[in-house]
Parts: structure tokens; C-alpha cells; sequence
């Protein structure tokens, strides 16, 4: 099976990252159960001169901690991938696999916790633990000006990352923040199946986020 290669490398973790006992226990289970997927920490993706960073919470359990990469193989990635490309930020082909042609132009992903939580919730301790690596890979990301947080989690860590303070900087979706820094963050409910099966975020809704986060581009400090 392949698995898409991080554009920034040495800002991942290992893939036998120990720092995280209960997702540890997780992954090996799952590397038993489902030996031939990708069952480890999931790579940034997308373009390592971005402007736009999207942050998400963390890999799906078959999305992208069995294909390698953010937001493949599950629901919430076909709204994603197919609003990146309507408006300019994406090319190729998604066909829902590593392997496939699809790249991001002027965006990349970086989750909020690495590897696959149960439940899809990571405790407040491992969110913590792994900002770390948000923060190393934004550090590498100087042309980022924009950011977009996919969910509540996302965005605390995001605020937290860029030094704002979350009694000022309240999640909403569509809020926008400007970091201490210049830099934006824009809010928007995650892409999840649940999200978009009750309505709680329509398809028109999220793309104004993308629609707006291209007018604030190049707004923020240099």
C-alpha cells in the first residue's frame, strides 16, 4: 500500500511514536486487526509553500489512519477535497487513496493530534502532547498567513499555537481571529459525516469559509 509522503519531514513524529500510552495501545491493537493499513502517525499534506494551513482534529479510523493520508478514505474528505479544488487550491484526481493524483496548491493540512484517537476524542493530556508537532510544522510554514480550523478542538489548539488567548478568540463558525502575530484564524465546523448529515454544516456553508479565507489572503503581517 502506498503512503503519501510528508512535504515538510522533519517536523513529523516517529511512526512508532511513544508519547501517548492510550493511542499507543490503540495503534498496535489496530496493527493486529488490520495489518496492512497505515495504523501509525499521519504526515502533513499538501504544498510546503502554502499561504493556508488547515487544521484538523485528528485521523479518521478509516480515513486517513488506514490510508496514510489526512482526510482519505472517509466522508468528511470528499467535501474538503472537492471545495479545495472549486476554488483553486487543489488539482488532480481524488479517488479517496493515497495514491491517487490529487495535490493541493497554496494549502496544506496538518491535523491537531496526529495519531487516531478512540472514538475519534482525544483526551485534553494528548491534545497537549502532540501540539508540539502543530507547532514545529507551522514554524516551517513562514509563507502561511491563514488558517482554518476544522472543528472546536482545532481550533484551541490552533489559538494556543499562535499565542492568542481563548476567552477572546471564541469558536464559531465563519468567527475570525487575528493572532497576536498578524496572522488569521478562521473557523469552521469540521466536514464530518455527522456534521453534514444533520445540517449542522451544508455544503454552501463551508465553502464560504474558503470563499473568505481567499479575500483575507494577504490581509495579515508579513
Amino acid at each position: 500500500m502506498y503512503f503519501a509522503p510528508s512535504p515538510i519531514p522533519a517536523t513529523e513524529p516517529p511512526r512508532d511514536c511513544p508519547r501517548c500510552p492510550r493511542l499507543v495501545a490503540f495503534r498496535e491493537a489496530l496493527r493486529v486487526e488490520y495489518p496492512d493499513w497505515w495504523n501509525a502517525p499521519v504526515n502533513a499534506f499538501g504544498d510546503p509553500d502554502a499561504w493556508l494551513a488547515i487544521i484538523g482534529l485528528a485521523p479518521g479510523k478509516h480515513g486517513a489512519n488506514r490510508t496514510g493520508r489526512p482526510f482519505t478514505g472517509d466522508y468528511a474528505g470528499e467535501l474538503l477535497f472537492s471545495t479545495l479544488g472549486k476554488y483553486g487550491l487543489a488539482h488532480g484526481t481524488f479517488e479517496a487513496r493515497a495514491d491517487d493524483t490529487l495535490a493541493l496548491d497554496g494549502a496544506i493540512i496538518i491535523n491537531a493530534v496526529k495519531c487516531l484517537p478512540p472514538e475519534n476524542k482525544p483526551t485534553p493530556e494528548e491534545i497537549r502532547t502532540c501540539r508540539t508537532f502543530l507547532e514545529g510544522q507551522a514554524a516551517v510554514l513562514p509563507n502561511v498567513r491563514v488558517f482554518v480550523a476544522l472543528g472546536q478542538i482545532a481550533h484551541q489548539s490552533a489559538v494556543k499555537m499562535l499565542g492568542g488567548r481563548l476567552p477572546k478568540a471564541k469558536f464559531g463558525h465563519l468567527a475570525e481571529h487575528e493572532m497576536p502575530d498578524g496572522r488569521i484564524l478562521l473557523d469552521s465546523y469540521h466536514c464530518s459525516r455527522y456534521n453534514q448529515n444533520t445540517g449542522r454544516l451544508t455544503t454552501e456553508m463551508f465553502e464560504a469559509v474558503f470563499a473568505r479565507a481567499l479575500e483575507l489572503r494577504g490581509r495579515s503581517a508579513p
